[in-house]
Protein backbone atom coordinates (compact mmCIF):
# COMPACT_ATOMS: atom_id res chain seq x y z
CA UNK A 1 0.00 0.00 0.00
CA UNK A 2 0.91 3.40 -0.94
CA UNK A 3 0.74 5.14 2.57
CA UNK A 4 2.00 8.70 0.69
CA UNK A 5 -0.90 8.61 -2.15
CA UNK A 6 -3.60 7.48 0.56
CA UNK A 7 -2.93 10.12 3.02
CA UNK A 8 -2.51 13.03 -0.08
CA UNK A 9 -5.89 11.91 -1.04
CA UNK A 10 -6.73 12.14 2.58
CA UNK A 11 -5.42 15.41 3.41
CA UNK A 12 -6.67 17.40 0.31
CA UNK A 13 -10.26 16.12 1.03
CA UNK A 14 -9.93 17.12 4.46
CA UNK A 15 -8.43 20.84 3.69
CA UNK A 16 -12.36 21.13 1.64
CA UNK A 17 -14.53 19.87 4.44
CA UNK A 18 -12.06 21.57 7.42
CA UNK A 19 -12.29 24.84 5.32
CA UNK A 20 -15.97 24.89 5.07
CA UNK A 21 -16.65 24.42 8.94
CA UNK A 22 -13.69 26.71 10.03
CA UNK A 23 -16.24 29.79 8.96
CA UNK A 24 -19.32 28.14 10.32
CA UNK A 25 -20.57 26.41 7.51
CA UNK A 26 -22.46 23.24 6.92
CA UNK A 27 -20.73 19.98 6.09
CA UNK A 28 -24.57 19.41 4.09
CA UNK A 29 -23.88 22.52 1.96
CA UNK A 30 -20.95 20.62 -0.38
CA UNK A 31 -23.00 17.50 -0.41
CA UNK A 32 -25.25 18.04 -3.50
CA UNK A 33 -25.90 14.79 -5.52
CA UNK A 34 -26.84 16.73 -8.53
CA UNK A 35 -24.06 18.69 -8.68
CA UNK A 36 -21.98 15.38 -8.41
CA UNK A 37 -24.33 13.73 -10.74
CA UNK A 38 -23.12 16.93 -13.70
CA UNK A 39 -19.71 16.63 -13.09
CA UNK A 40 -18.85 12.74 -13.17
CA UNK A 41 -21.13 11.82 -15.64
CA UNK A 42 -20.24 14.76 -18.02
CA UNK A 43 -16.63 14.43 -17.47
CA UNK A 44 -16.61 10.48 -18.00
CA UNK A 45 -18.80 10.51 -20.79
CA UNK A 46 -16.19 13.51 -22.92
CA UNK A 47 -13.43 11.43 -21.84
CA UNK A 48 -14.52 8.04 -23.14
CA UNK A 49 -16.24 10.15 -26.39
CA UNK A 50 -11.93 10.76 -26.85
CA UNK A 51 -10.74 7.58 -25.94
CA UNK A 52 -11.04 3.77 -27.35
CA UNK A 53 -13.17 1.88 -25.24
CA UNK A 54 -9.71 -0.52 -24.15
CA UNK A 55 -7.86 2.10 -23.93
CA UNK A 56 -10.37 3.65 -21.39
CA UNK A 57 -10.97 0.42 -19.41
CA UNK A 58 -6.92 -0.03 -19.28
CA UNK A 59 -6.58 3.50 -17.81
CA UNK A 60 -9.38 2.66 -15.09
CA UNK A 61 -7.04 -0.66 -13.85
CA UNK A 62 -4.19 1.54 -13.99
CA UNK A 63 -5.97 3.49 -10.93
CA UNK A 64 -4.62 0.73 -8.71
CA UNK A 65 -1.20 1.41 -9.20
CA UNK A 66 -1.64 4.82 -7.06
CA UNK A 67 -2.35 3.30 -4.20
CA UNK A 68 -0.48 -0.40 -3.72
CA UNK A 69 3.08 -0.11 -5.51
CA UNK A 70 4.22 -2.42 -7.69
CA UNK A 71 7.73 -4.91 -6.32
CA UNK A 72 10.65 -3.33 -6.91
CA UNK A 73 12.21 -6.12 -8.43
CA UNK A 74 15.42 -4.55 -9.82
CA UNK A 75 17.87 -6.03 -7.34
CA UNK A 76 16.22 -9.26 -8.17
CA UNK A 77 16.92 -9.09 -11.99
CA UNK A 78 20.40 -7.94 -11.54
CA UNK A 79 20.90 -10.86 -9.81
CA UNK A 80 19.10 -12.75 -12.81
CA UNK A 81 21.11 -11.06 -15.08
CA UNK A 82 24.48 -12.29 -13.72
CA UNK A 83 23.51 -15.59 -13.54
CA UNK A 84 22.76 -15.53 -17.11
CA UNK A 85 25.92 -13.74 -17.86
CA UNK A 86 27.93 -16.00 -15.99
CA UNK A 87 26.03 -18.57 -17.61
CA UNK A 88 26.93 -17.61 -21.04
CA UNK A 89 30.32 -16.88 -20.86
CA UNK A 90 30.47 -20.30 -18.85
CA UNK A 91 29.10 -22.42 -21.60
CA UNK A 92 27.39 -20.05 -24.66
CA UNK A 93 24.06 -18.46 -25.46
CA UNK A 94 22.36 -21.84 -26.25
CA UNK A 95 22.65 -22.84 -22.51
CA UNK A 96 20.04 -19.72 -21.20
CA UNK A 97 17.05 -21.67 -23.18
CA UNK A 98 16.13 -23.44 -19.53
CA UNK A 99 16.02 -19.90 -18.19
CA UNK A 100 13.02 -18.87 -20.67
CA UNK A 101 10.66 -21.72 -19.40
CA UNK A 102 11.14 -19.78 -15.41
CA UNK A 103 9.91 -16.36 -16.64
CA UNK A 104 6.55 -14.99 -16.33
CA UNK A 105 7.48 -11.52 -17.79
CA UNK A 106 6.46 -11.61 -21.69
CA UNK A 107 9.72 -8.90 -22.24
CA UNK A 108 12.14 -11.03 -20.24
CA UNK A 109 10.80 -14.79 -22.30
CA UNK A 110 11.55 -12.71 -25.36
CA UNK A 111 15.11 -11.02 -24.75
CA UNK A 112 16.52 -14.42 -23.54
CA UNK A 113 15.17 -16.00 -26.70
CA UNK A 114 17.06 -13.83 -29.03
CA UNK A 115 20.06 -14.40 -27.22
CA UNK A 116 19.35 -18.37 -27.36
CA UNK A 117 18.49 -17.69 -31.01
CA UNK A 118 22.03 -16.13 -31.57
CA UNK A 119 20.53 -12.94 -32.59
CA UNK A 120 22.90 -9.98 -33.42
CA UNK A 121 23.48 -7.16 -30.56
CA UNK A 122 22.33 -4.47 -33.06
CA UNK A 123 19.31 -6.92 -33.76
CA UNK A 124 18.48 -7.30 -30.34
CA UNK A 125 18.53 -3.79 -29.38
CA UNK A 126 16.14 -3.25 -32.55
CA UNK A 127 13.47 -5.49 -31.67
CA UNK A 128 13.42 -4.88 -28.19
CA UNK A 129 13.43 -1.22 -28.37
CA UNK A 130 10.20 -1.49 -30.33
CA UNK A 131 8.75 -3.53 -27.96
CA UNK A 132 9.45 -0.66 -25.30
CA UNK A 133 7.95 2.38 -27.82
CA UNK A 134 4.86 0.36 -28.15
CA UNK A 135 4.43 -0.50 -24.81
CA UNK A 136 5.25 3.42 -23.60
CA UNK A 137 3.01 4.57 -26.19
CA UNK A 138 0.27 2.21 -25.01
CA UNK A 139 0.31 2.84 -20.95
CA UNK A 140 0.30 6.12 -21.76
CA UNK A 141 -2.33 6.83 -23.76
CA UNK A 142 -3.93 4.66 -20.88
CA UNK A 143 -3.14 7.28 -18.60
CA UNK A 144 -4.02 10.36 -20.37
CA UNK A 145 -7.35 9.44 -19.57
CA UNK A 146 -6.96 10.67 -16.26
CA UNK A 147 -5.23 14.01 -17.55
CA UNK A 148 -7.79 14.55 -19.89
CA UNK A 149 -10.29 14.11 -16.74
CA UNK A 150 -8.39 16.90 -15.19
CA UNK A 151 -8.82 19.23 -18.05
CA UNK A 152 -12.91 18.28 -18.68
CA UNK A 153 -13.94 18.39 -14.72
CA UNK A 154 -13.64 22.44 -14.16
CA UNK A 155 -15.18 23.18 -17.32
CA UNK A 156 -17.96 20.59 -16.51
CA UNK A 157 -18.21 22.01 -12.99
CA UNK A 158 -19.30 25.47 -15.26
CA UNK A 159 -22.10 23.77 -16.81
CA UNK A 160 -23.46 22.20 -13.60
CA UNK A 161 -23.33 26.21 -12.14
CA UNK A 162 -25.37 27.23 -15.03
CA UNK A 163 -27.85 24.40 -14.65
CA UNK A 164 -28.26 25.82 -11.32
CA UNK A 165 -28.92 29.13 -12.15
CA UNK A 166 -31.38 27.66 -14.82
CA UNK A 167 -33.10 26.08 -12.45
CA UNK A 168 -32.91 29.05 -9.56
CA UNK A 169 -34.58 31.21 -12.55
CA UNK A 170 -37.12 28.82 -13.47
CA UNK A 171 -38.34 29.22 -9.43
CA UNK A 172 -38.38 32.78 -8.92
CA UNK A 173 -41.27 32.60 -7.77
CA UNK A 174 -40.65 29.88 -5.01
CA UNK A 175 -38.14 31.11 -2.94
CA UNK A 176 -37.83 28.33 -1.27
CA UNK A 177 -35.79 26.79 -4.10
CA UNK A 178 -33.36 29.49 -4.83
CA UNK A 179 -31.31 28.43 -2.27
CA UNK A 180 -30.81 25.21 -3.54
CA UNK A 181 -30.36 25.62 -6.80
CA UNK A 182 -27.84 28.27 -6.36
CA UNK A 183 -26.11 26.12 -3.96
CA UNK A 184 -26.15 23.45 -6.63
CA UNK A 185 -24.61 26.27 -8.84
CA UNK A 186 -21.37 27.00 -6.51
CA UNK A 187 -21.26 23.25 -5.61
CA UNK A 188 -21.32 21.78 -9.03
CA UNK A 189 -17.95 24.16 -9.89
CA UNK A 190 -16.79 23.27 -6.24
CA UNK A 191 -16.98 19.51 -7.69
CA UNK A 192 -15.50 20.31 -11.25
CA UNK A 193 -12.67 22.19 -9.83
CA UNK A 194 -11.54 19.67 -6.87
CA UNK A 195 -11.75 16.55 -8.73
CA UNK A 196 -9.76 18.22 -11.65
CA UNK A 197 -6.73 19.80 -9.23
CA UNK A 198 -6.92 17.00 -5.76
CA UNK A 199 -7.96 13.44 -8.09
CA UNK A 200 -7.22 13.34 -11.59
CA UNK A 201 -4.45 15.38 -12.27
CA UNK A 202 -2.35 14.04 -9.43
CA UNK A 203 -3.35 10.36 -10.71
CA UNK A 204 -2.12 11.42 -14.35
CA UNK A 205 1.26 12.31 -13.06
CA UNK A 206 2.15 9.30 -10.74
CA UNK A 207 0.86 7.43 -13.41
CA UNK A 208 3.50 8.72 -15.70
CA UNK A 209 6.14 8.17 -13.28
CA UNK A 210 5.35 4.48 -12.95
CA UNK A 211 5.88 4.16 -16.62
CA UNK A 212 8.91 5.98 -16.44
CA UNK A 213 10.34 3.45 -14.09
CA UNK A 214 9.19 0.87 -16.12
CA UNK A 215 10.75 2.04 -19.10
CA UNK A 216 14.09 2.06 -16.90
CA UNK A 217 13.68 -1.36 -15.77
CA UNK A 218 13.07 -2.63 -19.52
CA UNK A 219 15.91 -0.73 -20.41
CA UNK A 220 18.47 -2.15 -18.23
CA UNK A 221 17.20 -5.54 -19.37
CA UNK A 222 18.19 -4.34 -22.56
CA UNK A 223 21.25 -3.29 -22.04
CA UNK A 224 22.28 -6.14 -20.02
CA UNK A 225 21.06 -8.51 -22.86
CA UNK A 226 23.15 -6.39 -25.50
CA UNK A 227 26.36 -6.86 -23.20
CA UNK A 228 25.87 -10.40 -23.35
CA UNK A 229 25.28 -10.85 -26.91
CA UNK A 230 28.23 -9.17 -27.50
CA UNK A 231 30.24 -11.38 -24.86
CA UNK A 232 31.17 -8.88 -22.35
CA UNK A 233 32.82 -9.41 -19.61
CA UNK A 234 30.21 -10.76 -16.43
CA UNK A 235 31.94 -7.96 -14.19
CA UNK A 236 31.07 -5.15 -16.89
CA UNK A 237 28.19 -6.47 -17.33
CA UNK A 238 27.09 -6.21 -13.22
CA UNK A 239 29.08 -2.77 -13.14
CA UNK A 240 26.45 -1.24 -15.81
CA UNK A 241 23.78 -2.53 -13.74
CA UNK A 242 24.97 0.06 -10.69
CA UNK A 243 23.64 3.06 -12.71
CA UNK A 244 19.89 1.68 -12.83
CA UNK A 245 19.61 0.18 -9.51
CA UNK A 246 20.50 3.86 -7.86
CA UNK A 247 17.34 4.92 -9.78
CA UNK A 248 14.53 6.51 -7.21
CA UNK A 249 12.35 3.49 -6.20
CA UNK A 250 8.52 4.07 -7.22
Amino acid sequence: MDWGSLAGLLIALSGLVLGQMIDGGHLNSLLQPAAFVVVMLGTTGAVLLQTELSLFITGLRMVRLVFVLPVDDRKKLAGKINQWSLQARKESVLSLEPFIKREQDAFIRKGLQLLVDGTPPDRIREVCAIDMYYYEQQARDAAKIWSAAGGYAPTVGILGAVLGLIHVMENLSDPAKIGSGIAVAFVATIYGIALANLVFLPIANKLKGHIQHEMARREMLLNAWVSIARGDNPKLVSERLDSYLHLRSF
